[in-house]
Formats: structure tokens, sequence, C-alpha cells
């Protein structure tokens, strides 16, 4: 009998992945987005570091959230949804025995899958300045110790590699067919800066991919039939919902600053409490009245 902790969600994961066509898989921050991703009828979501970091501490993605801020958020995230969600683990948190703790405690938490990636310390988001990646070694290792946290408790293995940029396309294939050969379930190269290159990664890494389709990032925005052509298992939209959310935030405080009618671009009250949640509770609550 097996001692790993089992996770149902992760299971749920490879089913999505086992099927056929690919998963779009919009970004959550926050468990109201993450919420309003079931309800549109996606079948997966992920906590995005980037977002997450602007959601719970108003600051940039550049690794100033904590193991346990993003562990805590993760959890708060998931008691509103049913889909599974994958969780940005970053760089592990510190060494391999680090990542290995990252690991477990993401799959103990219920979530499906967790990523790691080859970044230096403090990380950075992809497609901003002053990223660098470390060497293959200790990028192997930190793959290495999340498939062994993963062998106690159940979760994917989402592995990153940003070399791209500063390495060049041929490494970042090569760091990516090695995560894949440690045991990764999942693998994402960061930031390809064309559609051949797009294309090549599919081609050359043996385990599902994902394409990240970051608006006014290096990587070209494809529709997702064009995605699936190539390959792409996954296609990941990191801040479509942060972006969307913070921009009508802004057009309403503005028009409320300005002494001018903010109320066209708002949800009907009606709608809002729907969707958060209001009416199923009133409905759990008849029941125990009657």
């Amino acid at each position: 009998m097996s001692d790993q902790l089992p996770n149902r969600q992760a299971d749920r994961l490879r089913q999505l992945l086992s099927g056929e066509g690919m998963i779009m898989m919009p970004c959550c921050f926050d468990g109201i987005s993450a919420r309003l991703v079931e309800q549109s009828g996606f079948d997966l979501t992920f906590l995005s570091g980037f977002s997450a970091s602007v959601s719970r501490i108003g600051a940039p993605d550049v690794g100033l959230m904590s193991y346990g801020e993003v562990l805590d958020q993760a959890r708060n995230v998931m008691e509103g949804i049913s889909i599974p969600m994958m969780v940005d683990g970053d760089t592990g948190y510190g060494n391999p025995m680090n990542v290995e703790r990252t690991v477990e405690g993401f799959a103990r938490a219920g979530c499906a899958g967790v990523m790691i990636e080859d970044q230096l310390s403090p990380k950075r988001c992809g497609h901003t300045a002053r990223k660098a990646v470390v060497d293959r070694e200790e990028a192997f290792d930190r793959i290495r110790a999340a498939t062994a946290a993963r062998a106690r408790a159940d979760i994917l293995i989402k592995a990153r590699t940003d070399a791209r940029r500063d390495l060049g396309l041929s490494e970042a294939i090569a760091r990516a067919q090695v995560f894949a050969e440690l045991g990764a379930d999942i693998v994402f190269v960061e930031e390809p800066f064309s559609k051949e290159e797009m294309r090549t990664i599919c081609a050359e890494v043996p385990v599902p991919t994902v394409a990240n389709m970051l608006e006014g990032g290096k990587t070209p925005v494809l529709p997702p039939a064009e995605l699936e052509e190539m390959g792409f298992a996954i296609a990941a939209y990191p801040l479509a919902c942060l972006s969307a959310a913070m921009r009508a935030m802004c057009d309403t405080l503005q028009a409320l600053k300005a002494g001018v009618d903010h109320t066209g671009g708002l949800m009907p009250f009606d709608e809002l409490r729907r969707r958060v949640g209001f009416d199923a509770y009133y409905e759990a609550e008849d029941r125990y009245r009657r």
C-alpha cells in the first residue's frame, strides 16, 4: 500500500490532460477571481504569483511574497471553488529541502499542481526586467526535490525555465527536456519570441507544455485554436483577470473623483450578490429553518 497522500484535484488535472483538446487556464489572484473563472465555465485555474502579490500585498512580483503568504492565499482561494487549481511555487523558496517542503505543503493544501522555476532568487515576473536563471545543476536539483516531495503527497509538478531570454532557446529546451526526464508532469518554457519558437518547444519537449498568453509580453498572443494546433496542452492567461479588474476599478474611481455618473460599468447588484454566493447561502440557511 502506498504511503503517498492522495489528492483528488491532482487526479482531476491528470484527467484533463489526458483528454482531447487544449485546456484554457485563466489565472486567478483571490477567492472571487477564482470563483468567476469557474462560473465562466473553465475547468482549470492557476494562482498567479504576479497577480497574488498585487492583490495580497499591493506590491510587484519581485520575490516579496513568502511561502507562508502564498500558501495561505492558495488555501483561501480553494475554499470557494471546486475546479482544480495549480499554484506558483516560485523557486521553491530556498534550497532543495525548501523545495520539498513547498511542494508537499501545496499538495497537502489540495492544490492540483505546483510550478517550480529555475530563476535566481529573488525571482521576477517572466516578462519584466532583471531576471536571471541559476545553473543547470541547481535547476535540476529543484525538480529532483519536487518529484521527491510528490512521492509523499500527490501533486503535479510544472517545471518552468526562464533561460530563453539570456541563454537562448536551445538552452531553454535542453533544460526542459531534462525536467521531463526527472519526472516533471508539465513543462513551461517562458518567453518564446515567435511562433516558430513556440512550435519548436512543442515538438521537442516530450511532456505537456504551457503557452503563456501575457498580453503585452514578449510571446505572441495567439487564438486558442492555433495554440492547440501547435501542440500546447495548456494556454495560461496570467493577467487577464487582474488587468480587467484594475482597469474597471480605475475607471470607476476616476468617475467618482470627477463627480460624474460612475454606475455605467458596474455589475448589477442582484448579479453581484448571486455571484459571490448570497443566493446559495440563503438556500442553505432555509434548509435549517424548516
